[in-house]
Formats: C-alpha cells, structure tokens, sequence
C-alpha cells in the first residue's frame, strides 16, 4: 500500500518553478529512494526465504540529514530504523558500498562487512557506525559512556545515538538521559547528541501526543524538527550538532517521524490501526515530502518516478548476487569472535604477606600506571571503597580513580564506551546483588559487540564486584549474595574469583591482559569476607597472608598433592577447604584442594587433572544448589569421561538472611567434612 500510495502521490505532483533551497534536495531523494528500496528488497527476499527478519526505515529516512550535520568520523551508536543515516554517511566516505552492505546483512552473508552474517545491524567501522542490536534503548549508556571517554581524551568528536519514542520509557534510557544531565550540571564534558526519532508508536501501543517533549525536554537542551520538513530537518539537526560539538554538552534532537511498512517483518498494522491513521501517515511520509520539493522547483513527476523505479532496479540487482553468497554454516566459525581461552601472560614477580584487600589494591595500583587506565564507582575515589579496597588509590593517581553516581547501568555503559575510545575501565559495582538490574549491559551488551562486529569492536574492561557471603555482623540478601549463574552463561566474558592476595595478583593482571590485547570483558568477583581475612587454621596463626608460590594466571591453583581426594572448589570455599584438608590429615586421609580462580571458562584442563590425581573427587561450592559452579564442574568431569566417585556439597538454593540464620543455607566446613567422607565411602 505505501509503495502504490507514493507512485500515486508523485504522479500527480504539480511542477512549480521555486527557487531550490540550499540544500540538496537530489542528495537528499536519492538517500532516501534508496532506504526505500532496500526496505521493500527486503520485504520481497523475506517473503522468499532468502531474507530474515528485518525492520524497515520507511517513515524515518529524514535521519539522513543528521548524517549530513555530522562528520564521518564523529561515532554513531543507531536506531534500527537507521536506513537514510547509513546511506549518507557512506556518502561521505570514498569507497563505500552501502546497497551492498545492509543487503548482505538481510540475507545474512558471510561476506556482510560488520557482523558476518550474525546478525542485521547498521554498523561499519570505516564509516565509524558501532553496531547495536538493541530494541530497548540498552546501547544509550554505552553512548554516555563513549562521549564521557572522548571528551576525556580531548578529540573533538561527538557521538551520536538515535532511539525510538517507545524505547525512551525504559529505564535504560532513562538512567543514560540522567547520567548525561548529572554529567553536564557537574560541570563534566559529554559531547553526546541523543535524536529520538518519535514516530508515535511503539508495535501496537501508541505513544501520547506530546508525551516526548513533554518528558525529555527540560532534561537537556532540546531541539525538534519535523521528519517531513527536509529543509526544517537540516537546518535544525545542524544546529544541535553545532550546540554540541561547540560547548562540549549533551542535548537532544527530537525528529518527528512516521513508520511505514508496520513494525517489522509480517506485522500487519491494519490490525490495531484505523485506515485514517495510516492514510495520515503515508502522506506524510518524507520521501514523499521530498518529491514535492523538487517537484516545485522543476522536476518532473515522471522523472523523479523514474529515478526512484532505477534506484529500485539497481538494488534488486545488487540483491540477486548477495543471496548468492556464502553463509555460514560452521560452528567454529560462528564463535570465533567470542573469547574461549584465557589467554597467557608473564608470571606475577613475589609479592609480600598481604590480605586480599591489599592484594587488590596492589593489583590496581600497578594496573593504573598505564595512563589509560580509569578505576571508577560508587565510593571508590575519595571514601576509597566500602571496605578500602581502592584506599589511596586517587591520592596516587588523581582524577583517573573517581566516584560515580548510583546507578550501575551507567557504570557500566561508561566503562563500555570508554573501552571504544581506547581507555582500560576497571569499574566496580559495589555488591553483587546490585549487578542484576543492569546485567543487561553484560549480556546484552558486552557480549554481543565481538560477536556482531565479528571481532571489528571489543568491550575491554574488567569489571570489579564484591560478592559471595559470609560477612560477619553484616548482610542480608543485598550484601550477601551467592548468585552467579546470570554471569557464567554469557558467552565470550571472563569470570575470575581470587581467594588470596596472590591470586589478586595474578588474575586481576590476566583479566587486564585479555582486555588490552584482545579486548574481552571480564568479571572479577572478590570474596568480601576474606578481604581482610588473616588467619587459616588458628586464630592469630596469619596463614592466609603467606604469598603463594606462583600460578600460571590462565590456570586453577592446587594445594596439597593427596592422592585419595581431591576437593574442587573456589572463593570461601578455599579457605574451608583447606581446614578441612588438614582434618581429614588426621584421619589417614590426603587430600589435595583445587581452587578453580576462574569460573568462566573453567579451567577443564586442570579440573581433569587434578580429579585423577586425587582419585575420589568432592565438589564444594557455596553457591546455589540449582545454577551453581559445581553444575558444570560435574558436567565436565562426565563429558570427559571421568569414571571415580564424585559428591557435591553446596549452599541452599536461597537467599541469605540476616544474622546467624545464614549459616542454615550456607556451604559449611561441617558439610565439606561430611561430604568428604561420604564420597570416600567412610
């Protein structure tokens, strides 16, 4: 319907003899035809089987002449609906093949420039367009983020980032727009032009008349322009990318729209929208708006049909050859861009007696020599951390160590935007229940730029948590929380646990390595209570301050050499496991313990080592039962065939109430002894 409602509309367009405007009305149409064009290609493949799900940019292609406000260098994190943006940015870049490049993302070529094949995105690294994938407005705090890095390296970039009108209600996108408001009322530089391309509905459900300026406009500097106004669009977008790039300061540009085509794929929007309103919508559509221009200026309808009927022609062409191409079709292939192995890297040199805390911030210290390094989070810079972890660390190395503010979504979309400026971000999120309300910018996120860059965009960062449980005199559940399970399923992210100030040491380095050398995302999840834990066996006897003898940082850490037991585990776990060892010493039983340090990927190759070193095998893990590390510790030890007899003793799937009621669904040293026993058959 909108394709027959335009040939219409055009055909009966009058020629005029206005005076062309200064811009580029030719420019402009042949962007736009050819979004068009690809929109309706990918409509046709789809309904052939040569195509996959697709949204469309019809309706929106006026976002175009923000491309053209904007240099070709400045980062732009975009909307779905980004068809008219790519087509002029690739305008500005000789060489560029843009037909090309979105056809080859519809049917999924392995040849497509960005992702591979993996997925549709709107992305190109010579054309500086970072992929997103997201629908929810989830890539806005890694916008925030990218602006905060880039100001801070002193280029005079901006960054740009689009979303729709119904994804500005999320609370992602509302925590960013804060953040960049806090930053901005800080005094702080964010050269960051948010465009929120309103078309007024998002799927089926409408969003109110007025509801976006309504809401957003006193939250930063506001510019409106109308998608079907070309000349009102360029002028205005040109002005806000002006006020930005000028001052240094965030600001919002609210481009008016409409969305053709319905949502996506075989939407159907006759089924929740009157024939008056899609009737409103068609006419305002702006290619159509943009043919009327040049019609009044002396085009005729006949030849601007004609152009737009080759443009369609040229794109059906190019279409025929890209579903030719290879896909793919290799599992190895597909994951590659995903980091499986930790990589190696020198040995730590000896380190002096120290508790975890101090082995940390040790680890920190030498990490924030590099000038590119940034340490930040709640509390982190002047308090020096809730449990001194990062104490001295700003005296030291000034504002590279700061606060933020309470929101873990925007710390972690800044630590994810300054890795894209090139910066090491070492972030904290103070507690791991704080993680889960944004672990999205993890998963969704972190995770998924390797993979839909095919390796082109990393996320390099090591993200600190204080996590587990066991605090005494402290807690609850937000303080005590043993749930890891969201972490270890991510694909392509690191997660280490240190027990000791050797550890820290060593794998606070390793995760810093993987970032800078081949720009993975890791988790660092540090066991509170043994921050500033002393002692081992006895009280005042200072045996976990001992450094160790050194690890390889990619491996697991073995203690002891029995060959009747070997006792997996990781965290507190290391510590009870060791007291248990030394009981079970008395028995008649050697046992040897293996603390696992890194919980994704596990290090398998010791895991099998270790388990037929020690013959019987007991996994203790004081995370959850259903979820937990030992789930998959067992399944290795099977799919590898492992034949000896193997228990698992762990927490209670739980929460962790106040006071000594945890201890009724935490791992015990008791339930260790136990277990211990049972699989020995004693």
């Amino acid at each position: 319907m909108s394709d027959e409602y335009f040939r219409a509309a055009v055909a009966a367009l009058p020629t005029g003899t206005e005076a062309p405007p200064a811009l580029d009305l030719d420019r402009l149409f042949g962007w736009q035809a050819t979004s068009r064009a690809l929109d309706l290609t990918a409509r046709r493949l789809g309904k052939q089987g040569l195509g996959y799900y697709s949204i469309g940019s019809a309706g929106h292609e006026s976002n175009a002449l923000v491309a053209a406000a904007l240099r070709p260098s400045d980062p732009a994190l975009l909307h779905y609906r980004s068809g008219g943006f790519y087509l002029a940015r690739a305008a500005q870049v000789p060489g560029s093949d843009p037909v090309r490049d979105v056809l080859r993302g519809i049917v999924a070529s392995a040849r497509e420039p960005i992702s591979g094949g993996r997925h549709k995105v709107f992305g190109n690294a010579a054309l500086s367009i970072i992929p997103q994938t997201s629908t929810i407005a989830s890539h806005l705090p890694r916008a925030v983020g990218l602006a905060f890095a880039t100001a801070r390296a002193g280029g005079s970039q901006i960054v740009v980032c689009s979303f729709g009108d119904a994804s500005a209600n999320h609370s992602t996108a509302q925590g960013a727009l804060n953040a960049s408001a806090h930053t901005a009322y800080s005094g702080l530089r964010l050269p960051l032009l948010f465009v929120c391309e309103d078309n007024g509905i998002g799927i089926s459900v409408r969003t109110p008349r007025g509801w976006i300026e309504h809401s957003l406009a006193n939250r930063l500097p506001y510019f409106a322009a109308d998608g079907t106004d070309p000349e009102g669009v360029a002028e205005v977008a040109a002005e806000a990318a002006d006020h930005v790039r000028s001052r240094g300061k965030p600001a919002l540009l609210h481009l008016s729209t409409v969305r053709l085509f319905g949502h996506a794929g075989s939407d159907v929007e006759a089924g929740y929208r009157s024939g008056s309103d899609i009737r409103a919508d068609l006419e305002r559509d702006p290619l159509l708006a943009t043919a009327r221009l040049l019609a009044g200026t002396g085009t005729k309808p006949g030849e601007l049909l004609e152009r737009y009927d080759r443009i369609k022609a040229e794109v059906d062409a190019v279409a025929e050859e890209v579903a030719a191409e290879p896909k793919l079709t290799d599992r190895a292939a597909i994951t590659a861009p995903l980091a499986t192995t930790v990589p190696p890297m020198p040995e730590r040199p000896e380190a002096e007696p120290a508790t975890l805390a101090q082995g940390i911030n040790a680890a920190l210290a030498e990490l924030l020599t590099d000038p590119k390094t940034l340490v930040f989070g709640e509390d982190v810079a002047r308090k020096g951390g809730v449990y001194g972890v990062t104490k001295g660390l700003r005296k030291r190395f000034g504002d590279r160590v700061f606060d933020t503010l309470l929101d873990e979504q925007s710390i972690l979309g800044v630590a994810l935007g300054a890795g894209l400026a090139g910066f090491l971000p070492v972030p904290e999120v103070q507690y791991l229940a704080y993680l889960h309300n944004a672990i999205d910018q993890l998963r969704g996120e972190a995770a998924t730029l390797p993979f839909f860059s095919a390796g082109q965009y990393g996320n390099p960062m090591v993200v600190r948590i204080a996590g587990y449980a066991y605090q005494k005199g402290f807690g609850g559940h937000f303080h005590n929380d043993n749930s890891i399970a969201a972490l270890r399923d991510i694909p392509g992210i690191f997660v280490a646990t240190p027990a000791t100030a050797t550890d820290a040491r060593e794998l606070l380095p390793a995760c810093a390595h993987a970032a800078r050398e081949h720009g993975t995302a890791s988790v660092f999840l540090e066991p509170i209570a043994l921050y500033h834990t002393r002692d081992l066996h006895e009280s005042g006897d200072e045996g976990w301050l001992r450094p160790l003898d050194p690890a390889a940082p990619h491996r697991g850490r073995v203690y002891g050499s029995g060959t009747e037991l070997t006792i997996i585990t990781s965290g507190n776990g290391v510590l009870m496991s060791l007291r248990v060892a030394k009981r079970l010493a008395t028995l008649g039983i050697r046992a040897r313990v293996l603390d696992l340090r890194w919980l994704a990927p596990l290090p398998v190759t010791d895991i099998l080592e270790q388990a037929r070193a020690g013959g019987a095998v007991l996994l203790a893990d004081e995370t959850r039962h259903s979820g937990g590390i030992s789930e998959s510790v067992l399944a290795t030890l099977v799919d590898n065939g492992f034949r000896g007899p193997v228990k698992r003793v762990t927490s209670a799937d739980s929460f962790i109430p106040l006071g000594a009621a945890a201890g009724q669904v935490l791992l015990s040293e008791a339930e260790i002894e136990a277990g211990a026993l049972a699989v020995l058959g004693r």
